[in-house]
């Protein structure tokens, strides 16, 4: 104790103090240094607790992607058709999320390499350049809801079209980033502060229209998917929730933050980070419940007007402001619109991230903020400017749906190999999945990958069916989709059952970064090395 006491005061990291013979001594009421001992007790919880605030930060902006457009969206759409049906997708997908998210944060402090770099290293190029296209992929399904969300806001707020909100969203994401200069923590506080503001609106729209607590309870814990479309909406209302993109962020931001050497201290930064992404995912939770209420209930109410009637049978982002006419009457519109902006902006942020962690971990390059920001934008709005000039406002909002999916699809190409590598002792050392952790998250993710490629193969036989195209033209476009098809199933077999050939020390892994120049700048020997190979990143403080 004495040691850990000088280097406290020699301004080393702390750590929280730790009984390394895991014995505690028993109480002694004539044990004349009890006081002493209380005193040191509550020293130690105090000390514990500013260890925890040193590693809060990731879980709560990775949590920012659980509140985006493409949530927002496919919330409303899942009210207003099936009512409280699917909110058990919501609670599924948001325990798959907790989990997912501590695996990536204990992947990146066990190894000090996140996902991208750890797939770079384990799979051949042909493969590791299949994975960088598809991660990519996944950042622009992901950018395409904040494009038309912040389009709709723009909307609201300046009675511009659409299509020209959608241009105008490359210029507004470079100026959030070029803010950012001044102050990363600020930007982010006000930008969460606002999609917070809405989130309090639903909240007191939900204690305004008071569901039925039966029907929400039924709906969250008895799953269901009886009507019209039910599956379809399940996969992106998941897609929506979990994210192929965030979990390379998670597992990139952990690297933020030093690290003891040591298995307990690993541990204790792993429960850190547990605890953090739970407490956000919690608030998430609620958040998302409240929107599929709000909606599900105002738009299955029986004295609804034929005006409400039409918007709940066609909602999108660009109407939904008239769910919150009761709680915040004129002004509704308005404030809708600036926190459906904040939000929009802030998950372009994330995804920002995402893609520098994963442009450096597949292909080892490096692009500033605004350049990345550019290009992933530039292609994000191609597809939303021509669907807001041919259909409008309503095709703008089925795209976002079209996007949730695009990201359910994609999730096993980042998911599989986050629960290959956490499993993996070779990778993990003594900190891999217990066989419990392993058999859930198994369980979920090849539940999920099932239900993809099962409703992939029947959505696209029911389309052929069912369409009115000439047969030829069935044809051509059954020769050029069931390939592709085949291609996705036997890549999914390939990940799954490929076994693992590279393995990496918990402990030594610093080698890597030194043969590439990275040393660890110094730092104390108790200490994992900081990341100075991502010092050019705008890290969240």
């Amino acid at each position: 104790m004495q040691e850990e006491h000088q280097m406290a005061s020699a301004g080393a990291p702390t750590t929280v103090a730790i009984n390394v013979e895991g014995t505690t001594p028993p109480f002694d009421p004539r044990n004349p240094t009890l006081g002493q001992s209380n005193q040191q007790d509550s020293r130690d919880q105090k000390h514990g607790f500013r260890e925890f605030l040193s590693f809060v930060g990731p879980g709560f902006l990775v949590s920012l992607a659980y509140l985006d457009p493409g949530n927002l969206e496919t919330d409303l759409q899942a009210g207003a058709d099936h009512g409280y049906e699917l909110l058990w997708v919501i609670l599924v997908g948001l325990i798959f999320a907790l989990i997912i998210q501590s695996l990536v944060a204990n992947l990146g402090v066990s190894t000090g390499r996140h996902l991208a770099e750890l797939c770079k290293v384990e799979y051949p190029p042909l493969v590791n350049y299949n994975l960088w296209i598809l991660a990519e992929v996944a950042i622009i399904a992901a950018d395409i809801p904040e494009v038309i969300g912040t389009a709709f806001a723009l909307n609201i707020l300046l009675h511009i079209p659409v299509w020209a909100g959608v241009l105008f969203t490359g210029c507004s994401t470079l100026v959030l980033l070029g803010l950012q200069r001044y102050g990363v923590s600020k930007a982010e506080m006000l930008i969460a502060t606002l999609v917070f503001v809405m989130a309090g609106c639903f909240f007191g729209e939900l204690s305004y229209v008071k569901p039925p607590a039966s029907k929400v309870m039924e709906g969250m814990f008895i799953p269901k998917l009886s009507g019209t479309g039910a599956t379809g909406d399940a996969i992106a209302l998941f897609g929506a929730l979990v994210m192929p993109h965030n979990l390379f962020l998670h597992s990139a931001l952990v690297l933020s933050r030093r690290v003891p050497r040591s298995v307990q201290g690993i541990n204790g930064a792993c429960r850190f980070f547990l605890i953090e992404s739970g407490f956000a995912l919690f608030i998430a939770f609620f958040i998302n419940v409240a929107i599929v209420s709000v909606s599900g209930t105002i738009c299955s109410g029986n004295n609804l007007s034929s005006e409400s009637a039409n918007q709940c049978g066609n909602l999108t982002l660009n109407s939904a402001s008239f769910l919150l006419k009761h709680m915040l009457g004129r002004s509704s519109s308005t404030i809708y619109a600036i926190a459906l902006l904040a939000s929009g902006q802030s998950s372009t942020i994330t995804g920002t991230y995402a893609g520098q962690y994963i442009m450096l971990g597949f292909l080892e390059l490096k692009m500033k903020p605004w350049k990345r920001n550019l290009m992933t934008r530039c292609i994000a709005i191609t597809p939303s400017l021509i669907v807001s000039i041919i259909g409008g406002s309503s095709a703008a909002g089925s795209l976002i749906i079209i996007a949730s999916m695009i990201l359910s699809f994609e999730l096993p190409f980042a998911l599989i190999p986050l629960l290959k590598f956490s499993s993996s002792s070779t990778k993990m050392g003594p900190h891999k999945n217990s066989i419990y952790i392993m058999v859930i998250s198994w369980i979920l993710g090849i539940g999920l990958i099932g239900v993809n490629i099962y409703y992939l193969c029947t959505g696209f036989v029911g389309w052929l069916i069912h369409n009115k195209l000439p047969q030829v033209a069935n044809i051509l476009i059954g020769i050029l989709v069931f390939p592709l098809m085949a291609v996705y199933i036997i890549a999914v077999i390939y990940l799954t059952f490929r076994k693992d050939t590279v393995a990496i020390d918990p402990v030594k892994h610093t080698t890597s970064t030194v043969e590439h120049g990275h040393g660890n700048s110094g730092n104390s020997a108790d200490q994992l090395p900081h990341r100075e190979d991502l010092a050019d990143i705008p890290l969240p403080e």
